[in-house]
């Protein structure tokens, strides 16, 4: 590709998932090859050598939330003061894919696979959890149980709320917009174009490639590891299952298998409608506690724990620690704020991926927004049920938390009739939104070490999906997932630094993109199927898409 002239592809989009001519397999050749060897190293020497693993990540995990804990603070509020500052902003109208684009995606569709990928599985671990360590063991000091309790929830509120959505809004937006208006191929190396110029097809763009294929894979894996302690519990909870590693192991087997299935049947075929059936079920569970629980004591909170969150938000959002000189934060705020830094490539690619056709106004609410009120909905039926129950109820909630995390959503539904019924929902929603964690994780990973292909080979897919499971169950087998769960949060640094740089170029990108488009349409004289601009350095448009000259 010459630098002196740059002609940029057509936007990519759905393509057909095989023909007979598809080839088995379409790779950039760096980017996958040097991802696969460092994930299957990492896993080889994690099994032989996974306490020397731990002593080494466990302490470097902790030196970063000690050191860099004001960095991260930092930039998650850049971070959520830039993306609303582009959804009111004159960028909020330019669509992504040109004037004429249209979503490829219902409303309804887009929200499902925006909240099954975002956080889902998420608030099914923590939605009963971790509104009771703050009501417990909360940062603030309090003299009543109703204050601390109050503070529980705006806590949550804070590392579940805006700040994690403007993250993935951010990164979605700028991998959207440069695919998509830019013609650039759809990955992580793209967003920095207007930085790095052609230097993105080489050494830095394969770097950037390779860190959001590693951190990607071991972050899907992380979470399937953990996640099948919580369905093992949940059965063991129900049925009396035992809780081992052998149990865990069939579960992951199983979940892969479901994700490959879904995987290989595509994007609309298979996620689309895993998300869909996601939120019915997760919908389902919902409306049973919300009905069966505590129901004016729910609706009350819900309007009191927005406020008590809007109200304390300068607060709780640029709180260090500084005066108190305590630890608490390397727990919990900093420890989020990595993981959801860590997690940035992966969701934001596969929210790029399905957001072809929004405008950069409706691309941030529906990100930011609209996930956020619902996750908001979601910690106020289950927290303050577990709150009520622990406060004005016969309690035991708390002592579950401490006990085992993993069975306290199990032991909650156990306060309500039919919890046999209710367990075996939670059970399955836990499932669906892991499965559907892990074929978007695969998909994503598929994207980047194509190439930025939107739509890889079948086979393709397959070997990433495997080797996601493969991965999860050969951690937990030898007892190194929480190393890599360290691992990943360490990775979450060098992103947070990348996240600030794309800002940068993602505004410049698009003050580039609205001065060609004004200049192109007042000065712009129709040449064939361009509308070119005179003078030599000036830049021209393709049918609303840009071509660099």
């Amino acid at each position: 590709m010459a630098n002196s002239d740059l002609h940029l592809q057509d936007p990519p989009g759905p393509s057909p998932e095989s023909s007979d001519s598809a080839p088995l397999f379409d790779v950039h050749p760096q980017v996958f090859f040097s991802s696969a060897a460092i994930i299957v190293g990492f896993v080889i020497f994690t099994i032989f050598f996974h306490k020397k693993v731990g002593d080494f990540f466990g302490p470097l995990q902790a030196a970063i939330s000690t050191n860099a804990g004001w960095f991260f603070i930092w930039t998650m509020n850049i971070i959520l003061f830039f993306a609303l500052y582009l959804m009111f902003s004159r960028y909020g109208d330019i669509r992504l894919g040109g004037d004429d684009a249209e979503p490829d995606f219902s409303t309804k569709s887009w929200f499902a696979m925006l909240f099954s990928a975002g956080m889902g599985i998420g608030l099914l671990f923590y939605g009963v959890a971790e509104p009771m360590f703050h009501f417990g063991a909360g940062p603030f000091p309090t003299s009543t149980p109703t204050e601390a309790a109050r503070n529980a929830m705006a806590i949550t509120f804070l590392h579940w709320g805006f700040h994690p959505w403007a993250v993935y809004s951010i990164v979605g937006l700028a991998l959207a917009f440069f695919s998509f208006n830019k013609g650039l191929p759809l990955s992580i190396r793209a967003v920095f174009y207007p930085l790095l110029g052609e230097r993105i097809h080489g050494f830095w763009g394969n770097l950037i490639d390779i860190l959001a294929t590693v951190a990607t894979l071991f972050g899907v894996a992380s979470s399937l590891g953990f996640g099948v302690q919580q369905i093992n519990a949940g059965l063991a909870h129900l049925f009396g299952w035992e809780q081992s590693a052998t149990v865990q192991l069939l579960l992951i087997a199983g979940i892969t298998a479901i994700a490959t299935t879904s995987v290989v049947k595509g994007l609309d075929a298979g996620i689309r409608r895993l998300s869909e059936l996601n939120v019915w079920l997760a919908s389902g569970l919902l409306l049973f506690v919300l009905v069966c629980g505590p129901t004016l004591f729910i609706f009350n909170g819900l309007l009191e724990n927005i406020g008590s969150y809007v109200q304390n938000f300068a607060k709780l959002a640029t709180w260090s620690e500084t005066f108190e000189n305590t630890s608490w934060q390397n727990g919990w705020t900093v420890f989020y704020w990595g993981w959801w830094i860590a997690w940035s490539p992966f969701v934001g690619m596969f929210i790029a991926r399905v957001s072809r056709g929004r405008t950069i106004r409706e691309f941030i609410m529906g990100v930011l927004c609209v996930p956020a009120f619902v996750t908001f909905v979601w910690m106020t039926v289950f927290g303050n049920t577990a709150l009520y129950i622990e406060m004005f109820g016969g309690g035991g909630i708390a002592k579950a938390v401490a006990e085992n995390v993993p069975v306290s959503l199990f032991v909650l539904l156990e306060n309500f009739p039919f919890s046999n019924v209710s367990c075996m929902l939670g059970i399955l929603v836990v499932v669906s939104f892991f499965v559907t964690s892990s074929d978007s994780g695969s998909m994503v990973i598929d994207i980047i070490t194509a190439g930025g292909n939107p739509d890889p080979p079948v086979p393709q897919r397959l070997f990433w999906a495997i080797l996601e499971g493969v991965v999860a169950a050969t951690l937990l087998l030898c007892g190194g997932l929480a190393a890599l769960q360290s691992a990943v949060i360490a990775t979450g640094l060098p992103f947070a630094v990348v996240l600030i740089i794309m800002c940068v170029s993602l505004k410049k990108g698009l003050n580039e993109y609205l001065g060609v488009q004004t200049f192109s349409v007042k000065t712009g004289k129709k040449k064939g199927d361009e509308f070119e601009i005179e003078g030599a350095e000036a830049p021209h448009v393709i049918f609303g898409r840009k071509k660099s000259a």
